[in-house]
């Protein structure tokens, strides 16, 4: 293997060693890589264009150009008239504020962004000038600054009082990709972390008294896990979907609330008003419901449809004319509750106490009940209420 130094042609600074492999189009697409400039002609130290790639040895000192003829690189002065040329140094205008930095340091570490595309080829964008050569560009410059300086040493440095959110954008402005998933990660780790805790009764009754009595109170999605809800007027609040897992809710008043996929496991509500709650697909598996009225004298059915009320304890519920459509009623005790005109069509009620019960007109066709207890019903269950 051979190595090489390159330089761009004219310049004798900023040079590059680089193995040659392949043939003599390989050799120009690494210095156009590496030198940042369109290769296209190789020459020696005497000015010899070069165009057989076995004419090259090894420690050769090379002199790349892009179409223009060899220039000696002793001619090169590096006087102020030279510092926008190019290969060398430049300066951009960024809002008002002029930035100096190398031609490399834009194209090398991002060779498929936007400042890579401006300044890698001569003219190509028409890069405007100010009257001091400086090259406009209308972007913060307070942003640009970070951008500028991740390009120079590859570090996500932001100062104090500098926004990373638009950082971020004008990183992503430029094409920037590396650095935008870098300040990606840098803002996420920097927001505070979620609050998972669970409300408690205090904060909720402030809550509560913050709010109209006519406002629709949302508590969509919120967690009161273990919370005392006891005895609070909690009428047509939207619980959907709320954690209230092990909540006591013992002879709160939930009439018209809205508890639809919501976990009510292990939950106590006892004695609670729930008239015309809304409660489908809830998941109230082990909760107690003890004496709760499901009875609304204006004639708004509650519904449970497809609830989960597994091993639930409902013993002396009003639930006249409650929909219980494909609930899950397996183990659960319904001792002594006024089902009168229950919908139970494809409920669950295998080994369900139902001992007691009021089931006149209540609808239990394709009704599992295996298991299930029917004495001292108040009245006869007619077989055409259950086909199975």
């Amino acid at each position: 293997m051979r190595r090489v130094t390159l330089f761009v042609n004219g310049t004798s600074s900023n040079g590059k060693v680089v193995a040659v492999y392949g043939s003599l189009e390989d050799l120009l697409s690494v210095a156009s890589s590496k030198l940042g400039i369109r290769a296209s002609s190789v020459y020696n130290g005497n000015g010899g264009l070069i165009d057989d790639i076995t004419l090259i040895r090894d420690d050769d000192v090379l002199y790349i150009s892009e179409e223009d003829s060899f220039q000696d690189p002793q001619d090169d002065v590096g006087g102020p008239e030279n510092c926008q040329t190019h290969t060398d140094w430049l300066t951009l205008n960024v809002g008002g504020r002029c930035f100096t930095t190398t031609r490399s340091t834009l194209v090398s570490k991002e060779p498929e962004s936007m400042l890579a595309h401006m300044f890698r080829e001569k003219d190509v964008w028409g890069n405007k000038q100010d009257s001091q050569g400086a090259f406009l560009i209308d972007r913060s410059p307070d942003y640009f600054e970070p951008i500028l300086n991740y390009l120079r040493h590859g570090q996500l440095i932001i100062n104090e009082g500098i926004n990373p959110l638009g950082v971020l954008e004008e990183a992503r402005f430029f094409g920037i990709e590396q650095l935008a998933e870098l300040l990606e990660t840098f803002i996420k780790a920097s927001q505070p972390p979620e609050d998972h805790s669970p409300l408690t009764r205090k904060e909720f009754i402030r809550f509560l008294l913050a709010t109209t009595t006519k406002a629709e109170l949302r508590c969509q999605g919120l967690n009161f896990t273990g919370a005392d809800l006891s005895r609070l007027d909690l009428r047509y609040i939207n619980f959907k979907m709320a954690n209230l897992r092990g909540t006591n809710l013992t002879h709160a008043n939930l009439s018209g609330a809205n508890l639809e996929r919501a976990d009510l496991s292990m939950a106590s509500l006892d004695g609670a008003n729930l008239q015309g709650v809304k409660m489908l697909c809830t998941n109230a598996e082990g909760a107690s419901l003890r004496g709760c009225n499901f009875e609304d004298p204006a004639g708004v059915k509650a519904n449970l449809e497809g609830a989960n009320l597994k091993g639930v304890d409902m013993e002396g519920s009003q639930m006249t004319g409650i929909n219980l459509r494909v609930a899950t009623l397996k183990n659960a005790k319904l001792k002594n509750c006024n089902l009168r005109g229950a919908t139970l069509a494809g409920t669950d009620l295998e080994n369900c106490d139902l001992s007691g019960c009021d089931l006149q007109e209540a609808n239990l066709r394709g009704s599992n009940v295996k298991g299930a207890i029917f004495e001292e019903m108040l009245t006869p269950l007619h077989m055409s209420q259950s086909v199975r």
